[in-house]
């Protein structure tokens, strides 16, 4: 259970905010046992100023990126809002919250990384195994199928652009240290299923005559992987260590 909530002012965030609070009245002018317990397990709302959108920056920009490419991958496809339209959605948080943050630890050894997942129920997210199914969604006939289409158009947009977003081309700018091993980074790969990351250590290095690493060779669950460097990113906790 979170301790904060951090929201914008949406009228069904404010409306659960009230609501909770005349609850939580009721509960605990009835109850010594209850008033202790929330004391203890009890959570806030924390609301951002009213027409700062800005505020939420992080969170907007998750979801202004979300709901781009859901539309892109709907395109024109009608679903129905109680089954399809609701798995679809349910399917992309999932495909968000298991994409890695941050290492476990700094044990060479482990290459498992943290997700938002293992912060909102403990562990990782498990994903059915990926149907065959056409890429183009008009084609297809069973609406399960079309479900799953949707669902691998957005996983393909979606991996590239969090995989692009570690590699920003601002070396120009400000310089940025050489992969080095033990370092785990995320491999992009294509044609990866829906939810599955290849994550690896970094066990060797080549440098370039500028003495700035062009290769690496990358320990992963499969194998060691020889990748040139645009192909590897660095998880947001190795970048700002560095």
């Amino acid at each position: 259970m979170p301790q904060t909530i951090y929201s914008d002012n949406a009228t069904n965030f404010v409306g659960a905010d009230r609501k909770l609070g005349e609850l939580q009245e009721a509960f605990l002018s009835q109850s010594p046992e209850l008033m202790g317990f929330a004391a203890e397990e009890g959570f806030k709302f924390v609301f951002i100023p009213p027409r700062a959108p800005h505020f939420g920056g992080l969170w907007k920009a998750a979801v202004k990126s979300a709901k781009h490419l859901i539309v892109r991958a709907m395109d024109n496809v009608l679903l129905t809002a109680e089954e399809q339209l609701e798995t679809l959605l349910s399917e992309v948080e999932a495909i968000l919250n298991s994409r890695p943050l941050a290492p476990f630890s700094q044990d060479p050894n482990d290459g498992e990384a943290l997700t938002p997942a293992h912060l909102l129920i403990g562990c990782s997210l498990r994903a059915l195994p990926p149907a065959q199914v056409a890429t183009d969604p008009i084609r297809c006939c069973e609406r399960w199928q079309l479900v799953c289409c949707l669902k691998q158009q957005f996983w393909r947009q979606w991996s590239k652009m969090y995989v692009t977003s570690f590699q920003e081309r601002n070396k120009w700018l400000y310089p940025k240290r050489n992969l080095q091993p033990d370092d785990l980074v995320l491999v992009h790969e294509d044609n990866i299923p829906p939810q599955h990351w290849v994550l690896g250590r970094v066990v060797g290095t080549v440098e370039g005559q500028d003495g700035k690493v062009r290769v690496a060779d990358v320990a992963t669950k499969a194998g060691t992987l020889n990748r040139p460097i645009y192909k590897l990113a660095l998880l947001p906790i190795n970048i700002e260590g560095s």
